[in-house]
């Protein structure tokens, strides 16, 4: 597993937008760097506004993460759909992303400020 990912804290502080709002801010987050796959930022749950999240029936699974739980966002304009991911029960070796969301950065804006 250590040869295939890596979790480390994500340095400074993040913030994930969608749809004209900010749904989180934390200096808590972390990244998650997966074989040649970009850097993820893992956003621990509590610093996200859930209100804006809706449960979706996707799901999907990762040999070294295990299954994905999946929500849309809740926007003025609309739902963005599947937009963000969770492992509710990690397996071995990367339970730090436990009770942590992911955001897919082509649905919305994720920056270090």
């Amino acid at each position: 597993m250590s040869d295939h990912i890596t979790i480390r804290p994500a340095e400074g502080t993040w913030v994930v937008r969608a749809g004209g709002a900010v749904l989180g801010e934390s200096s808590r987050a972390l990244e998650l760097i997966e074989g040649d796959y970009p850097p993820v930022i893992y956003f621990p749950r509590e610093d996200i506004a859930m209100a804006f999240l809706e449960p979706s029936s996707t799901r999907s699974h990762c040999p070294w993460k295990g299954d994905a739980n999946y929500f849309n966002i809740i926007a003025k304009s609309g739902a963005i759909e599947d937009a963000v991911w969770s492992y509710e029960a990690p397996k071995a070796g990367v339970e730090q992303i436990k009770d942590c969301l992911a955001f897919y950065k082509n649905k919305v804006a994720i920056e270090q400020v």
